[in-house]
């Protein structure tokens, strides 16, 4: 049974097995143009809009700022801000879903670059940059631990902080339950519902986030997909 009271490194273990092994290709696939079955359709569909949803508060040119794609998967995100002339750190846990990526990364993108590397997205030796993007890839994490990897991320980041956190609907919330009472060994990680108003308290009271604010929110529903998007600034 997946965990949900571990520590962010112990659960990014969790999450290296599933999306490197046991779903690698099943993402690989979620992510093309692939046919798929309805459920895994409106999940592509959702994953799309939410991906615009994000693109569209980042700058729409970025020529000489950095960003980091952090839990970047098969790449297509990253692929968008290299063709608005970012330099893009690419970084997820599953070395295969980066393998797809390199094989997808179009010759040329425009007046940017993509670097994939596999490993943690809150790694410091990643350096600095001007933008991080982190979609869906803190949905499985506790509020603490999404408030200490948002506190890791700022103390690197320039400018802004897109992420998107699972929100705590009475749908999610069942779904939660069910899959800690009824587990499968090929289940995915649990996702975790965060209340978005604990979200705003736990940023507020984070001395790292201190000189951060929460600018635009928004959420992206539809089928078996739901997911909430938060983008933080330099106050």
């Amino acid at each position: 049974m997946a965990r949900t009271d571990t520590s962010f490194a112990d659960r990014r273990g969790d999450l290296t097995e599933y999306f490197d092994r046991t779903a690698s290709e099943t993402w690989a696939r979620l992510t093309s143009d692939a046919p798929v079955s309805g459920i895994r359709q409106t999940v592509r569909e959702g994953r799309d809009r939410m991906r615009a949803t994000l693109m569209s508060w980042l700058p729409a040119q970025m020529r000489g700022a950095r960003l980091l794609d952090a839990g970047c998967g098969t790449g297509s995100l990253s692929v968008e801000a290299a063709g608005r002339g970012a330099s893009v750190l690419a970084v997820d846990v599953a070395a295969s879903l980066l393998d797809v990526a390199r094989e997808r990364l179009p010759a040329f993108v425009g007046g940017g670059s993509v670097t994939f590397v596999a490993g943690d997205m809150t790694d410091p030796a990643h350096g600095t940059f001007d933008h991080v993007v982190a979609m869906d890839s803190l949905i499985h994490y506790e509020l603490k631990d999404i408030a200490a990897a948002l506190a890791t991320l700022a103390a690197r980041t320039r400018h802004s902080i897109l992420f998107t956190v699972a929100p705590r609907t009475p749908l999610l919330s069942a779904m939660h339950v069910a899959g800690k009472l009824f587990p499968r060994a090929d289940r995915a990680p649990a996702i975790v519902p965060v209340a978005l108003t604990h979200l705003r308290d736990r940023i507020a009271a984070t001395p790292e986030l201190r000189g951060w604010r929460v600018a635009r929110d928004g959420r992206i529903s539809g089928g078996f997909y739901t997911s909430h998007a938060v983008e933080l600034v330099r106050a």
